[in-house]
């Protein structure tokens, strides 16, 4: 049945902070980078193991698997999950990031851990690992199974052209995708993404597209009074007219009382090693936030009219298009009984109830929630003040297990 007030006092009295930092710790220390998740997944097949946990381990691809460990209940509750990514958003090694909240090297001190992945979200995979421990010292039975899945792939990057290739391009859910289509499925789930303790009920998707213009390959000798023909010189008129259209797709893609978002995220043309020569192409790509209520068909349909649009207005400027990214937002319903259960141990943990939100960012919900998994993204901030990259208040990750554990306990049912 649900917790009593006895059960929660001695679940949270068994949250160890000293074995929660040094689990965080180890897990940033551990470098995973999209692509390369193998040696997190190692230490936490291992780690489940060690604690007696039903281990699964699922080959996405070679080197790359996604681990999920179950403490199993003892029947007739619900299931719930507790998601995590392993891979992080940076390797560590590039130039332009330096400090060390951008380095898989977990520092601790002043009352925060630092290092890469324990914002985005190590941090909260460590927490799903303590929550366990507690459940265990506590000897509290559940009902319903506690299934930790620890994924690969989640960042927001795919493969693209032929550049772009290879599995550390492969992201966008490729681990959760492969999960729930291989028997990792749950009641419900806590996606611990770092939300600033709210509770986000909704998270927009992407769409992700190329908007190119074409010109004539020559040689520089040879341009003169053919400037305005350059594909890159095109391209500037087109992006002109894609920054007239943004501001209706704002208002198009509102979503909660917040409006859509649109991101020139790169361009591409010409030979760096050859401005001998003008480009025959330049492209521009667009980073399009699909709000979890619009079908990803009708935003396909809304990017390629743009481009049609843009077709008809250039018309020899070669407009070529294409849509490379469709992965849709999620939401959940406020009444859902796992929203309670949140609000419920947030306010037993802070003294007050949380905050929702809504988020521009994609997560694996996403995919989970097409597989009939109620999921709520609920997890520590994402950075403090003065910090570069990643960073969490020691204290603030001891709270967050707090509030998952309770969760859990309500979610799964304590048995007698």
């Amino acid at each position: 049945g649900a917790p009593g007030g006895q059960v929660m006092r001695e679940l949270l009295s068994r949250l160890d902070r000293r074995r929660l930092l040094e689990t965080a710790s180890d897990l940033v220390e551990v470098p995973s980078p999209t692509g390369h998740e193998q040696g997190m997944a190692e230490y936490l097949r291992d780690l489940f193991a060690e604690l007696g946990l039903h281990v699964t381990w699922q080959e996405v691809e070679e080197g790359r698997p996604n681990v999920v460990g179950v403490l199993r209940g003892v029947g007739g509750g619900r299931s719930l999950m507790f998601n995590g990514h392993m891979d992080t958003s940076y390797s560590g090694r590039e130039p332009w990031l330096r400090a060390p909240g951008f380095k898989p090297e977990a520092q601790t001190g002043g009352g925060r851990i630092t290092g890469l992945g324990v914002a985005n979200m190590k941090g909260a995979l460590a927490a799903y690992v303590e929550v366990v421990r507690a459940l265990q010292d506590a000897k509290i039975r559940l009902r319903g199974d506690v299934v930790i899945a620890a994924v690969v792939g989640e960042i927001e990057k795919t493969q693209w052209g032929e550049d772009f290739r290879g599995r550390q391009y492969r992201g966008y859910a490729a681990g959760s995708s492969y999960l729930v289509r291989h028997g990792g499925i749950a009641d419900c789930c806590i996606l611990g993404e770092p939300t600033e303790g709210r509770i986000v009920l909704g998270h927009y998707g992407a769409l992700w597209a190329r908007i190119s213009t074409r010109g004539p390959f020559v040689h520089t000798a040879f341009s003169e009074g053919r400037l305005r023909e350059n594909a890159i010189v095109r391209l500037r008129e087109v992006l002109d007219a894609v920054l007239e259209w943004i501001p209706s797709w704002e208002e198009r893609a509102a979503y909660r009382g917040v409006k859509g978002v649109v991101n020139v995220g790169a361009i591409r043309g010409g030979f760096p090693w050859r401005l001998s020569r003008t480009p025959g192409r330049a492209d521009l790509f667009l980073d399009v936030r699909v709000p979890p209520t619009m079908e990803m068909t009708e935003a396909r349909a809304a990017v390629m009219e743009l481009a049609g649009v843009l077709e008809r207005r250039f018309p020899d400027y070669g407009v070529d298009a294409e849509v490379y990214v469709t992965a849709p937002g999620a939401e959940i319903a406020e009444d859902d009984p796992l929203v309670a259960a949140i609000d419920e141990a947030h306010r037993t943990v802070h003294g007050e109830a949380p905050e929702r939100g809504v988020v521009r960012w994609f997560s694996d919900a996403s995919v989970l929630t097409r597989y009939g998994v109620a999921t709520v993204n609920y997890g520590a901030s994402s950075a403090l003040p003065g910090v570069e990259g990643e960073s969490v208040e020691v204290r603030q990750l001891v709270d967050t297990a707090g509030v998952y554990a309770l969760a859990a306990a309500q979610v799964c049912g304590v048995a007698e």
